[in-house]
């Protein structure tokens, strides 16, 4: 083989990786119903990630990073679209300059000729030919799974939203776990946790299978500036912690499901992002929250009626084996997606993989 036949078929060769590559990347992005991890849609998402950090710089208020966030994971699925198109367009002109289309501006151009059905190019002879169709099927798939995805992403980030609205009712805005135990009993309706602990059961299992399988999500920002589905399932998993351990009354059950459903989701997905967090704390590892914290949010309870347990010392160490169990991951993700300020999540702080004892990150 001559010098030119052997650059022929490395062009090729390396045109049929470059599809392969764009193919497979969708499929494990869209039709995959599993988290996997794509190599190109995570180096495109994390690339613009990076765009991003240049232009919010650390003295940005936080209302101007909201804004520029928010269109973060729009522009990042339409950013990784033009990947996949691109990466065909190269692939196939390098397919298209082995088998004798040269230069290769011309096989550039029936290149894109070809994905775009326009016709502007023709094609000369079976290789070219069978090139040009496979092209063009190639790039109506792609654009036909972008079409179809899109609904199904909206759709999923509206489920998610409609719960998070629905929760600054009962935890208030910004969400905090003990105001849901304060509002329930102002309104003699505290049996109603636990209606409140299914929902959020269903919402964990939701959460974690959407943003597993497409975890791009968990950029997609709230429409409300000072919501966020991180904050509030720190809030729920706050409550549910609080009604478990402090409450003295008959054994929550759903609570305590509601909490493990939590715990379950925010490692998921922590796990996906590579976020380091600990899958098997002891009960008696530090967390964020203080016990002085603790002790005004037992004195809150105290003054409103609830019922509370007479140990209070057991009731701390209760509260914190719960929390122990959710809390950097909680704490990571609320980082990661820069949410906004709510009290026990986006205001703590990691250091070095262990939780800091409380770290208020001042956000103007």
């Amino acid at each position: 083989m001559n010098a030119d036949g052997l650059l022929d078929g490395l062009a090729g060769a390396f045109g049929a990786l470059v599809v392969a590559g764009v193919v497979a990347s969708s499929v494990r992005t869209i039709v995959l119903p599993r988290g996997a991890t794509a190599r190109l849609s995570r180096a495109v998402f994390v690339s613009l990630r990076l765009a991003f950090k240049i232009r919010i710089r650390s003295s940005t208020s936080y209302e101007v990073r909201d804004r520029l966030l928010a269109f973060y994971g729009p522009v990042g699925l339409l950013c990784l679209l033009g990947t996949w198109v691109g990466g065909i367009v190269i692939g196939f002109t390098a397919m298209f300059w082995a088998v004798g289309v040269h230069p290769l501006r011309a096989a550039f151009t029936i290149s894109g000729s070809s994905i775009t059905t326009l016709g502007i190019a023709v094609p000369h002879g079976l290789p070219q030919t069978t090139f040009a169709f496979a092209e063009a099927a190639a790039g109506l798939i792609e654009l036909a799974l972008l079409i179809t995805f899109l609904p199904n992403i909206y759709s999923d980030f509206n489920r998610r939203e409609l719960e998070v609205t629905k929760l600054q009712v009962e935890a208030g805005n910004p969400p905090e776990g003990p105001r849901i135990l304060l509002r329930l009993h102002a309104l003699e309706r505290l049996e109603a946790r636990t209606e409140l602990w299914v929902r959020w059961i269903e919402w964990f299992t939701v959460v974690e299978q959407t943003h597993s399988s497409f975890p791009a999500l968990a950029f997609f920002r709230s429409p409300a500036a000072e919501r966020s589905w991180i904050t509030a399932a720190g809030a729920v998993l706050d409550g549910a912690a609080l009604a478990a351990s402090c409450l003295d009354l008959p054994r929550d059950y759903e609570a305590e499901l509601c909490l493990r459903g939590g715990y379950l989701c925010l490692r998921h997905i922590a796990q996906l992002f590579r976020l380091p967090f600990d899958a098997d704390p002891a009960p008696d590892d530090p967390i964020a929250v203080t016990r002085g914290e603790f002790d005004e949010v037992w004195a809150r309870l105290d003054s409103a009626g609830l019922p509370l347990r007479a140990d209070r010392d057991r009731a701390w160490r209760d509260f914190a084996g719960w929390r122990v169990n959710y809390e950097e991951a909680l704490i990571r993700l609320a980082t990661l997606t820069e949410a906004p300020l709510a009290p026990w999540s986006s205001d703590r702080g990691l250091v070095d993989g262990r939780t800091q004892t409380f770290i208020e990150r001042i956000r103007r």
